[in-house]
């Protein structure tokens, strides 16, 4: 069996200036910010993970439950040909197994594309997959999805890309729009387009999965301090910043902080910053915009994608959104 092609588009030292960027760029802010992908060290994976099976944690169940009742009616949607699939910020892999299932079963999974920044973690996942999928092309991308999208594999058969997981709420709204932007530039006309959207409800509903009884999401935002400080010697005290959860109902989106709960001073050595903190004063720390169907299928045309296909789970929480690049 040959080995899975891998795609290495950025490196340690790439990973390694973007936080130096992110981290100085935001604390020298006012107010002061940073970006939710430098909570997702492995210990911030881990967290994460545990964030997912508190039971006030709706996405990551009520996603997989459109994808597991639905996988048949995507891979039916996508075409009778053969398909290769490019899953962005694919971690394990997890969250697109159901369909890549129902297009193996039919015949018609030619190639499957895990896109990750985590090198380890995507040759992990290709050596698992290729037990799973033996007569698919395995490949794998490592890589920024607001960066590297030119460097998705050119297959000749229909291309689906897969964005779940409700990360695309993690970006503000110009964001969103330029990365819908940058993705039909790197597609052809015919490809799809698969994207989970976590969906407006109860804002009670939604803040309590940011809010949870055990505390993980707490521990889970306080961990980009722990990250500073092992990745660019800072001497943050975590446990003296408190995390917010606001609903902003003019922008349908929670806004996540760390409101720092005494006057401090915090040394980032690595970016040679010295900080001064107030009592109250916030780092924010990431957004997660939650959508309303017509609405994101309005931008889904705006950058040229035209919607084929939407599908929610019982309750009307999470989003399965399909759309061709026309």
């Amino acid at each position: 069996m040959p080995q899975p092609e891998l795609r290495i588009c950025l490196d340690a030292d790439d990973l390694d200036a973007n936080l130096r960027l992110d981290a100085r760029r935001g604390l020298t802010s006012r107010p002061k910010h940073l970006p939710m992908r430098l909570h997702y060290d492995g210990r911030g994976s881990g967290l994460f993970a545990e964030l997912t099976r508190q039971p006030e944690y709706y996405q990551t169940r009520s996603e997989r439950a459109v994808l597991r009742d639905r996988a048949g009616e995507i891979a039916a949607a996508l075409g009778g040909g053969p398909v290769s699939v490019i899953e962005l910020g694919a971690g394990r892999a997890e969250k697109i197994r159901p369909v890549l299932d129902a297009l193996a079963a039919a015949g018609r999974l030619d190639a499957f594309w895990p896109f990750d920044v985590a090198a380890g973690e995507v040759r992990d996942v290709l050596l698992e997959l290729a037990a799973a999928y033996p007569d698919a092309y395995l490949g794998g991308i490592v890589g920024d999805f607001t960066r590297h999208l030119a460097h998705l594999p050119d297959h000749r058969d229909t291309r689906l890309v897969a964005f779940l997981g409700g990360t695309f709420g993690n970006f503000t709204r110009p964001e969103r729009a330029q990365f819908l932007r940058d993705l039909r530039e790197a597609l052809r006309p015919g490809d799809r387009f698969l994207l989970g959207a976590d969906l407006v409800k109860d804002p009670a509903t939604i803040l309590a999965a940011y809010n949870d009884a055990a505390g993980v999401t707490a521990e889970f935002n306080r961990n980009v301090l722990h990250v500073l400080n092992h990745r660019l010697d800072a001497d943050f005290e975590p446990d003296h910043f408190e995390h917010v959860a606001l609903w902003d109902a003019g922008a349908d989106t929670v806004d996540m902080r760390l409101r720092a709960r005494k006057p401090m001073a915090v040394d980032v050595a690595g970016l040679g910053l010295d900080l001064r903190f107030t009592a109250g004063e916030e780092i924010r720390t990431g957004i997660s915009a939650k959508f309303r169907p017509a609405e994101l299928e309005d931008d889904l045309r705006a950058a040229d994608f035209a919607p084929s296909g939407y599908w929610t789970d019982d309750r009307g929480f999470m989003g399965v959104f399909l759309a061709e690049a026309v």
